[in-house]
């Protein structure tokens, strides 16, 4: 299994968007390398939600149920071509607190992370320790409530 974390505006799909039930499609990736990188997702994989715009923190869990494929909303040769893919998610669980990325840019451990080094990447790698990392914080945050 893969970890990924996945980029979204909140006022246009939020993980609470996600979390109201049933399988969503991931789609509206358009950077050639978050492409490369959707390609890559299999099923079973779990990816972060992401929050971008004012709000900048973690905030959920979604495990890949279908592996890429053609966006469905593409025409025509840009369809069948292959270049932009979609997956399939399914809302596993919210965090115990949001991550904020000041938090996350303020460790050591995250410092090579696609997510601090490149801000624009809507797809980013995740390593298990990362992933781990993640949620010692969010329990941590969730503890001083």
């Amino acid at each position: 299994m893969a970890y990924w974390l996945l980029k979204t505006e909140p006022g246009e799909f939020s993980a609470h968007d996600i979390a109201k039930g049933g399988k969503h499609v991931w789609d509206g990736v358009s950077n050639p390398t978050a492409l490369i990188h959707l390609r890559n997702f299999a099923v079973g994989d779990q990816a972060f939600i992401y929050h971008t715009g004012s709000e900048k923190q973690i905030v959920s869990i979604v495990e890949i149920t279908k592996a890429a494929y053609p966006d469905p909303k593409r025409k025509g040769p840009e369809r069948e071509s292959g270049k932009f893919v979609v997956v399939g998610l399914w809302h596993l669980e919210m965090l115990e607190a949001p991550v904020p990325l000041a938090l996350i840019k303020s460790h050591k451990e995250f410092a090579e992370w696609d997510l601090v080094r490149i801000g624009r990447l809507s797809v980013v790698p995740t390593s298990e320790a990362q992933w781990n990392k993640v949620f010692e914080l969010s329990l941590e945050l969730s503890n001083k409530k």
